[in-house]
């Protein structure tokens, strides 16, 4: 089992930047896949991002072009870059760590932090 710890949330403006980070331990990192997820109020968990081995990476629609999901292996660190935010991507953002190198990114893995508050508003 992988013990994940995200940081970097926080209350920004539409339009505004933040990076999210995630520390791994308990696990060989550069040979799992990671993602990241969010929760809304009133709403499933989603795939934002996500990242193999690799570092093949996968995004939602809705962030293609604004966020950047990255890694870094000798940190044991993934990585969320966020710009342009917009109101809609206010949620919980959550880091998740598969088993293996590779995943089809269907279902998440069995590896989840506790998840840090994005809040976009003016």
């Amino acid at each position: 089992q992988v013990q994940l710890v995200e940081s970097g949330g926080g209350l920004v403006q539409p339009g505004g930047s933040l990076r999210l980070s995630c520390a791994a331990s308990g696990s060989i990192f550069s040979n799992i896949a990671m993602g990241w997820y969010r929760q809304a109020p009133g709403k499933q968990r989603e795939l934002v991002a996500g990242i193999a081995a690799s570092g093949y990476t996968n995004y939602a629609d809705s962030v293609k072009g604004r966020f950047t999901i990255s890694r870094d292996n000798a940190k044991n660190t993934v990585y969320l870059q966020m710009n342009s935010l917009k109101p809609e991507d206010t949620a919980l953002y959550y880091c998740n760590a598969h088993r293996l190198s590779w995943t089809n990114w269907a279902n998440p893995g069995p590896s989840w932090g506790q998840g840090t508050q994005v809040t976009v508003s003016s």
